[in-house]
């Protein structure tokens, strides 16, 4: 079968959103080195105290200590592995139950009250009694990230499944699909989006989550890091805590991202 070459405009319009992308990283780019270069001049020609709000030279250095050290690695993989195991026992749990409040219209409405309260209860509030049930410790920290993540993603999947057009469930029925069927075959792959931003959600809820446990209770992390430093005033290492923190999630984001374009991948041979 031969290729079509793809016509004049076509590939003109290819060619300015290539352009559009390029002018848009080029200014990420800028505003991020102009930040940077503002932060640093203005620590050295005395507009802030360096003291106060560090500046990037110094974070370099302190990150550069840390990994002399050791302690980048202690505290990074850390966090890392409790926002990992916390986000994912929030997802899976979360979807399971949403499947179940899907499968029984009665669990549904007995549950919806009490998922609409604990949704409105701040979450870290539950952290002292975590400690208090399970010990000082990381399964404490993980207990909390599943606790703030776990509603979020009960009541977005429970929601996309109610959305699901109810024309193909009902011609399902017609066809004779079982429940399990249109579970499997209709209501779960029409909730892949759904699924997709609920994950986006949860990576900035879990790391809220590892951070609160670690603030207070941790003898490892970046929360610790974070604690630490503030109480000794070295706002140094608070800042390139900081920006670790950042670097972490930014990536962790773009690990589900990229899951999700895998998938989409897949599914579009599939279909």
């Amino acid at each position: 079968m031969l290729e079509q070459t793809p016509s004049a405009p076509r590939l003109a319009y290819l060619r300015a959103q290539k352009r559009r992308k390029t002018t848009i990283h080029i200014w990420q780019a800028s505003v991020l080195l102009a930040f940077l270069a503002l932060w640093e001049v203005s620590t050295r020609l005395g507009w802030v105290d360096a003291f106060v709000v560090s500046s990037p030279s110094r974070v370099a250095a302190t990150l550069c200590g840390l990994y002399r050290t050791g302690d980048l690695w202690l505290h990074l993989g850390t966090s890392c592995l409790e926002t990992a195991a916390g986000f994912t026992l929030g997802t899976l749990l979360g979807t399971l139950v949403a499947v179940g409040l899907w499968w029984s219209d009665f669990a549904s409405r007995v549950a919806e009250p009490y998922l609409v309260v604990l949704n409105a209860l701040p979450k870290t509030a539950l952290g002292p009694i975590f400690i208090v049930w399970i010990g000082a410790g990381t399964a404490s920290i993980i207990a909390m990230t599943l606790a703030i993540s776990i509603v979020v993603t009960i009541l977005s999947m429970h929601m996309g499944f109610l959305s699901t057009d109810e024309e193909k469930i009902r011609l399902m029925r017609t066809l004779g699909a079982t429940k399990g069927q249109i579970l499997r075959m209709l209501v779960l792959p029409a909730n892949y989006a759904t699924l997709f931003n609920t994950l986006r959600v949860n990576v900035g809820l879990s790391w809220v989550g590892v951070m609160m446990g670690e603030f207070l209770v941790s003898r490892a992390g970046l929360g610790y890091l974070i604690v630490y430093g503030s109480q000794v005033f070295n706002m140094d290492l608070v800042m390139a805590t900081v920006l670790l923190l950042a670097i972490a999630a930014v990536f962790m984001y773009q690990c589900v991202l990229w899951l999700e374009k895998i998938l989409k991948k897949r599914l579009g041979v599939i279909a």
